[in-house]
């Protein structure tokens, strides 16, 4: 993520009180990101990163924009806008990691990587399930699908009381039953 040195933070060389910066993540951006799902969206994220007591900062984003992701039914691209916003405490540490909400940046360097963070908080913003409004889904995919599920779920079979279609073992179960 080399490629990413602006959004590296010095926090240790941070002289006002609070820094605020708005960027525009585009295609350039979630293509250089290794191991992204999102390959293509624009987003405009502000930051706003505040010193606090006791070397501890409070860092929030706020997003918004949309992201190119595949149709969970049809799985031809589909755009989805998102909206959303993420609260961290960043804390100097000896070690670094993300724990829930606490970021911990390693107190020898100082240097808080924000690319990847700001990337988790788009996909959080994802909706779990994305699909293309009624009518929009590729047709033939849709009609496939259709097909398939309805012989699954037994649509084309015969009547379920007759013997023929039922294996024998369940037989015996359902006259239990009765």
């Amino acid at each position: 993520m080399s490629s990413f040195e602006m959004l590296d933070i010095d926090l240790r060389a941070m002289t006002e009180d609070s820094k605020e910066f708005t960027l525009v993540l585009d295609d350039k951006y979630f293509n250089a990101l290794d191991d992204a799902e999102i390959q293509h969206g624009t987003v405009t994220t502000t930051v706003l990163l505040s010193k606090m007591p006791s070397e501890q900062f409070a860092l929030s984003f706020t997003i918004e924009g949309n992201v190119t992701i595949p149709c969970d039914l049809c799985l031809d691209d589909m755009e989805q806008p998102i909206k959303g916003q993420c609260s961290y405490i960043v804390k100097l540490g000896t070690e670094s990691g993300v724990d829930d909400e606490v970021i911990v940046v390693d107190e020898n360097q100082g240097i808080l990587s924000l690319p990847w963070i700001i990337y988790e908080t788009i996909v959080l913003a994802i909706p779990i399930k994305h699909v293309h409004a009624p009518g929009k889904c590729n047709a033939a995919m849709t009609k496939k699908l259709e097909e398939l599920s309805a012989t699954r779920s037994g649509d084309e079979i015969t009547d379920i009381d007759d013997d023929d279609t039922i294996d024998p073992r369940w037989a015996a179960l359902s006259k239990l039953k009765k």
